[in-house]
């Protein structure tokens, strides 16, 4: 018999994660093991529907603002990177790949992969020295299941750059912007990064509170 959709952490698969959250809008539950905070599966919107969401989004290539809130993640990453030529992926990179635009400045060689604004499979049978993704994985449904294939992807001592807000406490929580929007569905604490870098042998930098950069040590 299939378990509930709720039984077990969609990014360790543990069981029994324990109901952390709950406002008009939706439940969230929280793993024992990872202390990743995810909403109910009840919840999820349509393929249609998150895509809707995402169109409202306005991420300008142009937008000075937009370059300098990136600049958070491509600054530290490029002073990481020993030289240009490097290759990287932005895995959801958005209608709007501002960042790839950024680093292919910087002399790094760039793929895009993005399951809405930039279907290319190709992308994802390559491996690479960096993969950067801000603001997308707290969109995954299922982060088991790109966290395995980041794996995959990244050369040994390759780098994984992720920007996301992280929350804290149940009592930040429950007044947390972060948290409204309907296609946020995962939320990454300091510990489950942690948690995921011992497990995948990685060190982590974390940079700044919504930015997180782990490298593979093994």
């Amino acid at each position: 018999m299939a378990l509930p959709a709720n039984a077990n952490c969609p990014l360790c698969r543990a069981t029994a994660p324990q109901l952390y959250h709950q406002d008009k809008q939706r439940s969230y539950f929280r793993c024992h093991l990872c202390a990743l905070v995810f909403a109910d599966r009840a919840s999820l919107l349509s393929r249609d529907a998150e895509y809707a969401q995402y169109l409202l989004h306005n991420n300008d290539l142009n937008d000075a603002g937009y370059r300098q809130f990136l600049s958070r993640l491509s600054e530290p990453l490029l002073a990481r990177l020993t030289c240009v030529g490097h290759s990287g992926l932005d895995f959801g990179c958005g209608p709007g790949p501002l960042l790839a635009k950024m680093l292919t400045e910087a002399g790094q060689q760039m793929q895009l992969w993005d399951p809405y604004f930039a279907y290319n499979p190709a992308a994802l049978q390559c491996q690479y020295d960096f993969i950067c993704c801000t603001e997308a994985i707290e969109h995954f449904v299922n982060p088991y299941q790109e966290w395995q294939l980041w794996m995959q992807l990244l050369k040994p001592a390759g780098l994984l750059a992720i920007m996301t807000k992280r929350y804290t406490d149940s009592a930040a929580f429950s007044g947390w912007h972060y948290k409204n929007d309907p296609t946020h569905v995962s939320f990454f604490h300091h510990d489950t990064f942690s948690w995921l870098a011992t497990q995948h042998k990685m060190t982590a930098d974390f940079v700044t509170n919504d930015v997180v950069i782990l490298q593979k040590t093994g």
